[in-house]
């Protein structure tokens, strides 16, 4: 896979966000094909898919994959709305955006909740998550977020994972902007059902989630769903009995798409090297941008691969609008900050993008603060 130095013309702007992403021409190329949902090749390209994702989350047979229409949270509702039996109870870890609506969704669903939540800056701290899983007899269920894109952070999905394994929990695990560009393993990591979506670190477009779950653990939710077209096991029964059908229309474009996304993520040397790809993205970001006095808001212990939570210049003239416009108007689109601790911006690593094009976006953030006259002090750089 070639590394660009300069942005291809076909796209309007780079995209720095935890997803949608940029993507490669091919991708966007590969949805120019019209499917029948009952074309045999078409379902045969679902059923490789299925056997694909779960082959990238796990080397064991005792897994099977599932896709689901609609956003990622469409995937995380179908989870919880499907798997936790009416006598169940849900414990959510949250120290973001992304666990809260786990909690939300569940509030939503009328399903019995204990959530522990963490400051939007602080990691779970696994003695309270041991003390509540022992303290709750009732706790059937744990839901985490891996990668935490309102900070950047990213979680101790293992360590939770042995904790609730432990204590005889099922584990849910959204890994929704992580999976395929962080490595993890279900089996090592005790994970029972992870939610990812073909948008994020795959490099597909947005259309569809996908859960890859223990399938023993899957085939005993039958029935327990709380609403029809979010039926889990309904739909994981429908592909698997029927060769990849889904039960109802599903994005045949975007599934092509996601397929095409697959063989260059092989391409690419898998997850490993795609990781390593992020990981020298942000490196590259965070020294650079602190080069110009800007900082981030997480230790880089905290911090992911994923997207990266930049402090607000220390400047009265600094507004975020004027900022991102100006950024888009050099052809580089960003993500504004979501956290109510402290005034941020966010850069997303994934994607389509290499090192070179974090180069090139550094020199326009420069740039765009002297045109603003933007002045950082310089007692901010580290």
């Amino acid at each position: 896979m070639r590394e660009r130095t300069e942005m291809d013309a076909d796209i309007p702007y780079l995209l720095l966000t935890p997803g949608p992403l940029t993507t490669t021409r091919s991708v966007r190329e590969a949805m120019l094909a019209d499917y029948s949902t009952w074309d045999v090749d078409y379902n045969q390209r679902v059923m490789e898919i299925r056997e694909r994702l779960v082959r990238l989350a796990t080397d064991s047979d005792n897994y099977t994959a599932v896709l689901m229409q609609g956003s990622g949270t469409f995937s995380v509702e179908a989870t919880i709305g499907s798997v936790i039996p009416p006598d169940g109870k849900l414990f959510v870890i949250s120290n973001g955006a992304y666990g809260s609506r786990i909690a939300q969704i569940a509030r939503c669903l009328k399903i019995p909740l204990q959530e522990l939540a963490f400051s939007e800056t602080e990691p779970p701290d696994l003695n309270q998550i041991r003390a509540t899983l022992a303290a709750d007899s009732e706790i059937t269920h744990v839901a985490m977020v891996h990668c935490e894109t309102t900070t950047g952070m990213i979680n101790p999905a293992r360590e939770v994972g042995q904790l609730a394994h432990a204590a005889g929990k099922d584990y849910i695990l959204d890994a929704m902007s992580s999976f395929g560009g962080i490595p993890l393993s279900m089996e090592d990591d005790h994970v029972d059902y992870l939610i990812s979506s073909a948008n994020k670190c795959i490099q597909g477009v947005p259309g569809f989630g996908f859960v890859i779950a223990q399938q023993q653990k899957l085939e005993q939710t039958r029935g327990l769903a709380r609403s029809l077209s979010l039926d889990l096991y309904d739909q994981w029964y429908e592909m698997e009995h029927k060769g990849g059908k889904w039960r109802y229309t599903s994005p045949t474009h975007v599934v092509n798409a996601f397929l095409q996304a697959l063989n260059e993520l092989d391409a690419e040397g898998g997850v490993s090297a795609r990781h390593a790809r992020y990981q020298e993205n942000q490196t590259t970001l965070v020294s650079e941008m602190q080069k110009r006095g800007l900082q981030t808001l997480l230790p880089r212990e905290l911090q992911s691969p994923i997207i990266t939570s930049f402090y607000y210049p220390e400047c009265p003239a600094f507004q975020f609008n004027q900022f991102y416009e100006e950024l888009k108007l050099r052809r580089y689109v960003i993500y504004p900050g979501k956290i109510s601790q402290a005034d941020t911006f966010r850069i997303g690593n994934i994607g389509h993008v290499f090192p070179a094009d974090i180069m090139n976006l550094v020199e326009q953030i420069e740039q765009t603060l002297n045109k603003l006259d933007i002045r950082v002090p310089p007692q901010r750089v580290q």
